[in-house]
């Protein structure tokens, strides 16, 4: 009897293991692109927090694995803004690597945003935003057109500002990450909006590390 009861209590763990490695293998399954552009995205933010120019190779992988998971995820705005972003990276490093400063070391100074393009870029925003929100509401169906639009609209200042090395580009980051980690955290890509949490904490640090790297420059 007792030799049944340890071979009945075997046969339900082996069971149990096997139900746990499938849901396992399950979730990841499902959640692969979201965790690897997860790993990406904290690569690329802390060598942002350097100022490192390597963070552009590591964003141009991290946007093309983001084209596939941003369409299966229907944040079809989120899709389309990594095809800017792929170009953004080239132009990004283009810019650090061919304008840099003959009286700095770094391969271009971080500046200040022009007050003169502030006026300018809140309008294309707006306009931006509103073409988008239209488009996705009238022509997709996704659930979010909104908040899609509105963060897609404020990432492509984001991105060009990041580009052009202006110490601003943090504040503009800081509100794209919050709203974005509310919308990934509501459209089920968990790992990644978990990251974008720690982008805001990360993006309020940097802000003062560029500060104070912009001042080791003057």
């Amino acid at each position: 009897m007792k030799f049944f009861g340890r071979k009945l209590i075997r046969k339900i763990r082996i069971i149990r293991s096997q139900k746990k490695e499938k849901i396992m293998v399950e979730f990841l399954s499902a959640h692969w692109l979201d965790i690897v552009t997860t790993v990406l995205g904290l690569a690329y933010i802390l060598l942002e927090y350097r100022a490192s120019i390597w963070m552009w190779a590591v964003g141009f992988l991290m946007q093309a694995l983001g084209i596939v998971l941003y369409y299966q995820k229907g944040l079809y705005a989120d899709c389309g803004m990594e095809f800017y972003y792929l170009s953004m990276t080239v132009y990004g490093y283009w810019r650090w690597v061919c304008h840099s400063s003959p009286q700095s070391e770094e391969v271009l100074p971080i500046r200040h945003f022009p007050s003169r393009l502030v006026l300018p870029w809140t309008l294309l925003i707006l306009g931006v935003w509103g073409i988008m929100y239209f488009f996705l509401n009238h022509f997709t169906d996704s659930t979010v057109p909104m908040l899609d639009s509105f963060t897609t609209a404020l990432s492509i200042v984001g991105i060009w500002a990041l580009a052009h090395k202006y110490l601003e580009q943090w504040f503009i980051w800081i509100v794209v990450d919050v709203f974005t980690c509310g919308l990934y955290f509501y459209k089920d890509i968990p790992f990644k909006a978990s990251l974008y949490a720690l982008y805001v904490v990360i993006a309020i640090f940097g802000f003062f590390k560029w500060r104070k790297l912009m001042k080791q420059q003057a």
